[in-house]
């Protein structure tokens, strides 16, 4: 495989001009509807029983990450450094909106993927930007110290500003959408379905620009990167169900916690890859940016599949409504 993906850094994906000022605002659009949707009572509820939502902390801050450094380590003879480290940066991200939509449609636990979404976008950020400065740079030490590969100069991963910009994208928007919540609850009750369906929207509509722009070097490649977004992406929901079920959660909160630890908001990842101050320019359009596309487009098919199995496919969400 390291013979079909040695070229890959030598590709210059299109991004098209201004991606880095869209998908800013996409993100914290997206995470402002998210906050829309959170109920205090529902938090109540789940933190009477605690467990299920720490298990799911686990399994997505802490368990995907490291299988996901194991899982480069094992594969360093066959995949470039780019393609390693864009794989432990989409494990290092947390769940997307549309962990939230795939948990409803599998008949999941909403409220506690709600909860785990909202602890991502107000918490997370810290431990997305932990996880990616500390398994990221681990890899790259680990990557030079070999002896049948060819050594690199040592990137450091800058955790302050890797914390900053996660922090501004979905911190601040989160905030904003709770105390809107709170603060105008019936038009909350009248906008929030229509937000959560034009953020879905918007994610699709951006992974589908980036995708139509590079057709045809995503082809050149797109058989390597889709085995192993496949194989990343399954192991990640496996474990997180088996993690759930080993800890004695629930069929409903296995669902669930099997999607957060595999769905992943790859847009953050794109961001994080259009910052200049965080990846090089001639660094972050290869091998990078093609597993955060890869892994994007993956998870949708993937999350709408096992959605799929586990409702008889039905795949007809649940209604839910904000009371005030």
């Amino acid at each position: 495989m390291l013979e079909a993906l040695k070229f890959i850094d030598d590709v210059s994906l299109n991004m098209g001009g201004g991606s880095s000022l869209v998908l800013n605002l996409s993100i914290a659009f997206i995470m402002f509807g998210v906050a829309l949707e959170l109920d205090l009572r529902e938090f109540v509820t789940l933190f009477k029983s605690p467990k299920p939502v720490f298990v799911g902390i686990f399994s997505q801050f802490l368990l995907m990450p490291a299988l996901t450094f194991g899982l480069v380590i094992i594969f360093r003879n066959h995949i470039t450094l780019t393609v390693g480290l864009g794989m432990i940066l989409v494990a290092a991200c947390p769940g997307g909106n549309l962990s939230n939509f795939f948990s409803n449609l599998a008949r999941g636990n909403l409220a506690l993927s709600v909860s785990l979404t909202a602890f991502s976008g107000l918490g997370g950020f810290v431990l997305t930007s932990l996880n990616f400065v500390f398994w990221g740079n681990l890899y790259l030490d680990f990557y030079t110290s070999t002896a049948n590969v060819v050594a690199i100069p040592h990137l450091e991963i800058p955790f302050w500003i890797v914390m900053q910009t996660i922090f501004i994208m979905m911190g601040i928007p989160m905030v904003l959408g709770v105390l809107f919540r709170h603060r105008f609850p019936k038009i909350t009750l009248r906008i929030v379905v229509t937000i959560k369906r034009i953020s879905i929207l918007f994610f699709f509509t951006i992974l589908g620009i980036l995708f139509s722009r590079n057709l045809d070097n995503l082809f050149n490649y797109i058989f390597y990167v889709f085995i192993l977004v496949f194989i990343h992406n399954l192991i990640a929901m496996a474990a997180g169900y088996n993690i759930a079920r080993l800890t004695g959660l629930d069929r409903q909160d296995r669902k669930t916690i099997s999607i957060e630890t595999g769905i992943q908001n790859t847009l953050l990842a794109i961001v994080l890859l259009l910052n200049p101050e965080i990846f090089p320019a001639e660094m972050a359009t290869g091998g990078l940016m093609f597993m955060a596309l890869g892994y994007g487009v993956w998870h949708f098919l993937s999350g709408l599949t096992i959605a799929g199995i586990w409702s008889g496919f039905s795949l007809k969400p649940r209604i839910e409504t904000i009371e005030t």
